[in-house]
């Protein structure tokens, strides 16, 4: 699978989802970091690239609509998470992207859970 980590996602995210065999494009190599939500969410599109982030502006599914991409997962952390609490939640999505799809959805990846949003809901 092809992913795209945004700016609040670093090397250690992605030799984690590169060690478990996808294609990872991160913001920051791109030079795109501070760049708005609605650029990267277009490119990402664009590229059939599943976005990657922290942030929460893009569970707005009438402005990042789920289906016009190849998926959107935002990690919703606890407050001040640890390394190994961030890759641990990266793991399980892995670990759930073997199983079902993620295109056209959006996931959001809690500690002990996954909530999917599509738009058929």
């Amino acid at each position: 699978m092809k992913f795209k980590l945004d700016e609040n996602l670093g090397a250690r995210t992605a030799a984690v989802i590169r060690g478990r065999g996808h294609d990872v494009a991160t913001v920051r190599e791109e030079g795109l970091a501070g760049c708005g939500d609605d650029p990267v969410f277009r490119i990402c599109a664009a590229e059939y690239r599943c976005l990657l982030t922290l942030d929460l502006d893009f569970s707005d599914v009438i402005r990042f609509r789920p289906s016009a991409s190849a998926g959107v997962v935002i990690l919703r952390t606890p407050r001040n998470p640890t390394i190994h609490i961030l890759e641990r939640m990266v793991e399980r999505l892995l670990d759930a992207l073997e199983l079902s799809s993620i295109a056209g959805q959006l996931w959001i990846v809690e500690v002990t859970r996954i909530r999917v949003h599509s738009e058929a809901e």
